[in-house]
């Protein structure tokens, strides 16, 4: 239910300070969202910082909201530690874009410190203290910082916050020096960033720092800020016509997950991460992070994931879609395709379609395969299930779809192998109806086989299995039982090369050594000259291998 937020004692630090601090930043970020959007022009013009910073905080909300619960009589209080805590991970789980995940970790680096025992110090030295850590975790999760943006805005606010606590200030008192010193700030980004200047704005994250601060202050004092904590902009400069050039010059998509790894690997992550992309923020700690990163091969930033430990709720957004709904533009068509495995959605992405993951023996809803659609935010779409049991959710997103305007195709694909063989042949820029012939064609054309290990003793179609076989299913049905993945896969192979072939497509599984594809490529280029083979990872949650011929 919506809570009222309830003005605190002036040097009251507590729980439902934290409560009401949360409630009024996802109001004022509310109110300035599509200002906000409308001047983002760093690191990229895809005009949604607003909107990532108050999803952000909407989803630290919620998870404060689940923290605190409803006291009843009997049920011992939520502790200050418990809230900032609670309210910190709810924003690291749910952080969006480049100025969420920072201000997910400026919210953690405050729950550092309001989380331990505060001693001998007073409310307002303790707050300055959190400000403080909370700036210096933010420059630290970023690996390459740069001045004029938020992280300035939330550094300058620190320092107007420490001033404060080193005068025996309240911490409403702390609140308030620290959100004019950052609003003080703000209005200097333009000097400091050459492409704000030249648009004439001053920093989109930054506004949403003021934002945020200015709620903590009203939340800790009671006072509304003499004007909105943030109307988009803090000093008055003209909104540009239309986003910046600034960025598409740069990696086309970014990425984000959650990924849970020990902190060794993380460092590892950083670096390979920092060598594929820019904007790389990694934030958390504890065994879960969120990572984030502008690249242009987004399949290898979620490879790099893997590597590192369990990459998950990934995201994957290309920066021209982005841009084109920030200008109202929709796409004339787009393609949606149902993958099992990370590698294999980065594929997807940079083949131009929007993926959408699920494990083996997963179905995704069809709300998440609607969401998808919307996504793409284009007037045709062409859906590719790739299994037969997403069939008929993809059916019921695709009468939802059309039921918005949107004119979709769905291609019966029974495997990831005929979707890549479908978008092969994708032509975004002829017409509906020869595009989706072809792609099913090609589609139709692929066969499509799938490699598993048995759990158990079972009857199949080419005979009894044992736990631990290697069964070889050829469009659907067991064709081969085997002791080794090589050799099963072998077998498969001289089937469906049996009845003639030109290209032979292995998705490899996460726990799949190269060593089987060299192996494989050279099974087929000897006994069938004229046929290509192409090898691609899977990723995690893919099966151990995916045949097509074509």
């Amino acid at each position: 239910m919506p809570h009222e937020p309830q003005p605190q004692p002036p040097d009251e630090l507590d729980a439902q300070a934290v409560r009401a601090w949360s409630s009024l930043a996802v109001a004022a970020l509310g109110r300035a969202r599509e200002d906000i959007d409308a001047i983002n022009v760093y690191p990229v013009a895809d005009a949604d910082t607003g909107t990532n910073l108050y999803l952000t905080a909407e989803s630290a909300d919620r998870a404060l909201d689940e923290a605190l619960g409803e006291v009843t009589e009997g049920t011992p209080q939520t502790s200050l530690a418990q809230a900032v805590r609670a309210y910190a991970h709810g924003a690291l789980v749910g952080a969006r874009g480049n100025s969420g995940t920072i201000l997910a970790q400026l919210l953690r680096g405050v729950a550092d410190v309001l989380g331990d025992e505060p001693g001998a110090r007073g409310p307002g030295a303790v707050l300055a203290q959190a400000l403080t850590r909370a700036a210096e975790s933010a420059y630290a999760a970023v690996a390459h910082p740069v001045e004029g943006t938020m992280l300035t805005v939330a550094t300058a606010a620190a320092r107007a916050g420490e001033a404060a606590g080193a005068a025996a200030g309240t911490a409403a008192d702390v609140a308030r020096a620290a959100y004019d010193g950052a609003r003080a700030a703000l209005a200097e980004t333009p000097g400091q960033l050459a492409v704000l200047g030249r648009a004439g704005v001053v920093d989109a994250g930054g506004c949403g720092v003021v934002a945020v601060l200015g709620a903590l202050w009203q939340a800790l004092s009671g006072q509304e800020p003499a004007a909105e904590p943030v109307r988009g902009r803090a000093v008055p400069v003209p909104r540009p016509a239309e986003p910046c050039a600034s960025g598409q010059d740069g990696p086309a998509y970014e990425v984000i997950y959650l990924l849970e790894a020990a902190e060794p690997a993380v460092a590892d992550l950083r670096a390979r991460l920092d060598g594929l992309g820019d904007s790389l923020v990694v934030i958390g700690g504890d065994g879960l992070w969120n990572v984030h990163v502008h690249v242009d091969d987004p399949g290898a930033a979620v490879e790099a994931g893997v590597v590192a430990g369990r990459p998950y709720r990934i995201r994957i957004t290309h920066f021209g879609d982005e841009m084109r709904r920030a200008r109202g533009e929709r796409a004339q068509r787009a393609v949606v395709a149902v993958v099992p495995g990370e590698g294999l959605a980065g594929l997807c992405a940079r083949a131009g379609a929007t993926a959408v993951l699920a494990r083996p023996g997963e179905v995704p809803t069809a709300a998440g395969l609607l969401d998808a659609i919307r996504r793409a935010h284009a007037r045709e779409v062409v859906l590719l299930p790739g299994g037969a049991d997403v069939r008929a959710v993809a059916a019921a997103a695709a009468e939802q779809a059309r039921a918005d305007g949107v004119r979709v195709a769905v291609i019966p694909t029974r495997s990831a192998v005929q979707g890549l063989a479908a978008l092969a042949v994708h032509d975004p820029d002829g017409s509906f109806d020869e595009d989706v012939v072809a792609m099913t064609a090609a589609a139709g054309a692929t066969r499509c086989a799938e490699l598993a290990v048995a759990e158990r003793q079972s009857f199949t179609s080419a005979g009894i299995c044992q736990a631990g076989d290697v069964l070889g299913l050829i469009d659907g049905d067991v064709a081969v039982i085997g002791a080794s993945l090589a050799e099963t896969a072998e077998a498969v192979l001289e089937r469906m090369l049996g009845s003639g072939g030109e290209l032979v497509t292995l998705v490899l599984g996460p726990e799949v050594p190269d060593a089987l594809a060299e192996r494989l490529e050279a099974y087929v280029q000897h006994g069938h000259l004229a046929v290509d083979t192409v090898t691609y990872r899977g990723g995690r949650h893919s099966a151990p291998l995916l045949i097509g011929v074509e």
